[in-house]
């Protein structure tokens, strides 16, 4: 919950502002500012203080604890034109809070933590537990030092600028290990813990024989991601209770499924209890993952039959493949989700005239592989390989990645062992439709005239069913210097069926500086004025110029009252 505050009627006009873009998220504290403060501190994980930033921090320097617990503090101005990331940066989200916040108010986000400031990702917002001297590689990453990356495990991370030797170090391991000097330990979730047990036994006996496996295996408890039962062991108070204080979800299986894995220590006793050989070690290598821990049982004091069993596997870290689109060009056209992923991968592939597009968007250390026209399956190939590797690439493209661009070759190469991820992007023909006016009002379909990979009985096929079918075209890849011929066969089909009065619309570089947009008709359009950079969007017999847009109406009422 973030807690808002505030202490004028401008303060509270922007207040409310925000309490109505956010009701499930926002609660408001009125009455004297002070004790508005105090309480919102101690109920809410954030606050936003519409207040001046000396006023809140005389109100909470008395409060903070701890930044690893104290809740993220965000000052608005009486004007309301900057929002101050104040206290708890990272830890406490207020600096992600203070973006959010401008986004909403339209005030400018101020955020002075030093990585942010500098476009590195905080070794403290990865979200994997760190440890050792995170400030002293941090500082060394923000001076240019050279900080290596000792990976032990294979984990996708975002990008940093690590290298192979360093003064410093960036240690990525799931053993139980002290961190050096110098060394910032990052633990990735790399466990999984198989437990079984029988009815009743105390969560106590559960937890003691998971953590003791760990710390004989020489293991981290804090990179278990995971407690996996059969499902028959689902509500079992002790495994329940034993997740529930590692903190971590219980994973379940039918005991079918636990039944056809193989496992080392197969036994009688759980097939004849539940109907599988075998609980710990098949639940915990149901996922996959290298078998770390055979099957352990408990120990009581008593000398009494255990009531626990555990086993531990290492589950590699999946490779993570964002397939972007980048949109038709425009800066402000590329979605946020986009930005997002763009700055999350530390392996980017794309065309080289698209990398440079946003090579100024991507965060210090983000490896860039890029190539020419014509290789679009060696770069999927690339991408795909990159992830499989363990890490987060991000692969471009121009308009939507699905659309004529990278999806559909990377996702042909891509297997289910590593995480797919696809993000939207505004397609060309959007693009153009907006500058023309409405042409895509009514059913439509796009068609690429491109033959190289699609051979020209197909395409024409394709024309001529969408003049029969009475659609709105967008042609891609309309005309270029050695395909000069397939627009003008393109148009004449739908000559066949439309009127030469049919509104046609020509855009170039759709939403770029040198944007340029006509509209036509069917018997007026010069092939020779169009090329690779231009869509062409043919209307359908509804379609009308008003007011010198290009416009398709919904529904054919509008057609019929305008005869």
């Amino acid at each position: 919950m973030i807690g808002l505050i505030s202490a004028t009627a401008a303060g509270a006009a922007a207040r409310d502002r925000l309490a109505a873009a956010w009701p499930d998220r926002t609660r408001v504290y009125g009455g004297p500012v002070a004790d508005a403060v105090r309480a919102a501190f101690a109920e809410c994980e954030q606050l936003v203080c519409f207040l001046a930033t000396g006023a809140v921090v005389r109100l909470v320097a008395p409060l903070l604890d701890d930044k690893r617990t104290d809740p993220g503090v965000v000052c608005v101005d009486e004007g309301g034109r900057f929002a101050v990331s104040l206290v708890g940066g990272h830890g406490g989200g207020a600096n992600e809070l203070a973006r959010a916040v401008g986004d909403v108010l339209d005030a400018e986000p101020v955020v002075t933590t030093a990585t942010d400031a500098a476009g590195l990702p905080g070794l403290d917002t990865l979200g994997l537990p760190v440890e050792g001297d995170v400030a002293g590689v941090s500082r060394a990453l923000l001076d240019g030092e050279p900080v290596a990356l000792r990976a032990e495990v294979a984990w996708p991370l975002p990008p940093l600028p690590l290298a192979e030797e360093g003064a410093y170090t960036v240690r990525l391991t799931d053993r139980l290990v002290e961190p050096a000097g110098r060394e910032a330990v990052l633990r990735p979730p790399s466990l999984v813990v198989g437990v079984g047990a029988s009815k009743g036994a105390p969560v106590d006996e559960v937890l003691g024989l998971v953590e003791a496996a760990l710390r004989d295996a020489g293991l981290s408890a804090a990179s278990v991601a995971a407690l996996a039962t059969v499902d028959a062991k689902a509500g079992e108070p002790g495994i329940v209770g034993a997740a529930g204080r590692l903190g971590v979800p219980l994973l379940t299986y039918p005991a079918d499924e636990l039944a056809g894995v193989e496992v080392p220590n197969p036994s009688d006793a759980p097939l004849a209890a539940v109907g599988t050989p075998s609980v710990a070690e098949a639940a915990a290598l149901a996922g996959g993952g290298e078998l770390l821990v055979p099957k352990r049982k408990s120990e009581r004091a008593d000398g009494s039959p255990a009531m626990a069993t555990c086993a531990v596997v290492r589950r590699p870290g999946r490779g993570r493949l964002a397939v972007v689109g980048l949109g038709p060009g425009a800066r402000d056209l590329l979605t946020p989700r986009a930005l997002a992923e763009l700055r999350r991968a530390s392996v980017l592939v794309g065309l080289d005239q698209y990398v440079d597009q946003i090579r100024d968007l991507l965060r210090p250390g983000t490896r860039i592989l890029e190539s020419g026209l014509g290789a679009e399956e060696e770069r999927a190939r690339t991408a795909v390989a990159e992830a499989r590797r363990g890490q987060a690439v991000a692969l471009i493209g121009s308009g939507d990645a699905g659309v004529y661009a990278m999806a559909s070759p990377a996702l042909a190469e891509a297997s289910d062992d590593i995480d797919v991820v696809g993000v939207p992007g505004v397609t060309a023909a959007l693009a153009a439709g907006a500058v023309l006016g409405a042409p895509l009002g009514h059913d439509h379909v796009s068609i690429s005239l491109s033959d190289l990979h699609t051979p020209w009985e197909v395409i024409e096929r394709r024309v001529r069913a969408a003049a029969e079918s009475d659609l709105v075209v967008t042609f891609y890849n309309p005309r270029s210097r050695g395909r000069d011929w397939q627009l003008p066969k393109a148009l004449a089909i739908l000559a066949e069926h439309r009127e030469p009065a049919t509104p046609v619309g020509v855009v170039r570089n759709a939403s770029r500086a040198d944007e340029s947009a006509r509209l036509t008709t069917l018997a007026a359009l010069d092939p020779a004025s169009v090329d690779m950079m231009t869509v062409v969007t043919v209307g359908n017999t509804a379609t009308r110029e008003i007011a010198g847009r290009m416009v398709t109406p919904r529904g054919y009422r509008w057609q019929e009252a305008s005869r």
